[in-house]
């Protein structure tokens, strides 16, 4: 396909840094920016791009036809509405990535929660078939990345998030799947009227499309009555729900029954992701991290809901309220533990609901206080309904904190 000979990519985290990569090596004239400072190019400037950190003038813009924006780009930061002021297009690391590859046919997943649980499932479910498939986007390789080296024909997995989704033209998915749909990221997109707008994109040019639980969209296929071929491994409803998900995108991508039940059976589910990471004295520890709103939480905590429970919340905020997630708390919760920025909001609630509490302050006295409290046959959940970012780079960070806490008590 023909490019502008002119690009700059604006955000250079992983996704934008693969685009200028990606760019750079068909020749053309790339610009990189990053507000930050300390943002580390020196792979950029080693390829040719042209490096501007910690800085957004808009004097970047001279000359440039095409403008990609990483996804911790807000849409309304300088360079992206001095951009859209001169009429210029803006991609997403996707989009440009769906117009490298060579026509290859694409399983697209989004959802607010569930994303990666379903992506990797369907792909057990490819390998199980003996089919070659890639995964690809959010938190696995860049689509721009996967364009370099990607066989005609072979299948593509994309994840897929609502700041990629926001800025796709000509994106399309053979097989498309919204596995659900609640409020999230509204610190960036402003509602939840454009946020669900973002998501509801991954439908403009798909194929067969689908969702787990009916939202009332004209065309789309509902797959919640599917029957399964097989009982999942993975815990709780929601995860019967991101099973229901796979098995149906799987069916609609030509895999055969045999090798979905064999995936259904074997997965044993994501990192982060009510990660069962050990039991020690009869007390089971799970780490579920990545629930990073209420919405994941509620549904981590219900996977639990019949047990002795110790549960570990907070973090740094994200604009939601938490008296949903404190009126919905089972009777089984014995121990919450309080953590990060979100403490005193999360408290506010709990009091609301009559709920007690201890705000612990950081994970590892929360740990700490939930070890001295739980007995044979109890859980300890992290399932913090917060993102992470007030004490830790990510969600991973702090599910690794967790985990290396917990097995410390060996």
């Amino acid at each position: 396909m023909k490019l502008p000979r002119r690009v700059i990519v604006v955000g250079l985290g992983r996704t934008g840094t693969a685009a200028a990569l990606a760019l750079a090596q068909r020749g053309l004239h790339v610009i990189a920016a990053d507000r930050d400072p300390d943002v580390a190019a020196g792979r950029l400037a080693a390829a040719g791009v042209e490096v501007h950190v910690g800085t957004e003038e808009e004097g970047l813009l001279d000359g440039v036809e095409l403008m990609v924006r990483g996804p911790g780009v807000r849409g309304g930061s300088p360079l992206p509405t001095a951009a859209r002021a001169r009429g210029m297009p803006i991609w997403s690391e996707v989009e440009l990535g769906y117009r490298l590859l060579p026509g290859n046919p694409i399983v697209g997943i989004t959802g607010t929660k569930g994303k990666t649980t379903v992506t990797r499932l369907l792909g057990a479910m490819f390998e199980a078939a003996d089919r070659r498939a890639v995964l690809a986007g959010n938190e696995h390789v860049p689509l721009s990345e996967v364009a370099g080296d990607i066989e005609p024909g072979t299948w593509i997995v994309c994840e897929l998030s609502s700041f990629a989704l926001a800025d796709v033209e000509t994106f399309t998915c053979e097989v498309a799947v919204l596995v659900n749909l609640e409020a999230d990221h509204l610190d960036h997109h402003g509602s939840f009227e454009a946020y669900r707008d973002a998501k509801l994109r991954i439908f403009e040019r798909a194929g067969t499309k689908i969702v787990p639980r009916g939202f009332g969209l004209e065309g789309i296929e509902f797959a919640g009555d599917d029957p399964l071929p097989a009982e999942p491994r993975i815990p709780g409803e929601h995860n019967r729900e991101n099973a229901v998900a796979a098995t149906a995108a799987a069916r609609a991508a030509g895999v055969d029954d045999a090798a979905i039940a064999e995936a259904l059976r074997t997965f044993p589910g994501v990192e982060h992701r009510l990660e069962l990471v050990a039991e020690i004295d009869g007390v089971r520890y799970v780490n579920d991290s990545k629930a990073t709103n209420t919405t994941a939480a509620r549904r981590g905590i219900a996977a639990y809901s019949t047990e002795p429970l110790h549960l570990i919340l907070g973090g740094s905020l994200k604009g939601e309220s938490f008296d949903e997630l404190a009126e919905a708390l089972p009777d089984t919760v014995r121990s919450i533990d309080l953590i990060g920025d979100a403490t005193e909001e999360l408290a506010a609630a709990l009091d609301r609901a009559g709920r007690t509490y201890r705000k612990s302050g950081t994970l590892s006295a929360a740990v700490v206080a939930a070890v001295r409290d739980a007995h044979s046959g109890d859980v300890v959940l992290l399932s913090p309904a917060c993102a992470s970012f007030d004490q830790y780079r990510n969600f991973e960070e702090r599910g690794d904190d967790f985990r290396r806490r917990v097995e410390a008590l060996r």
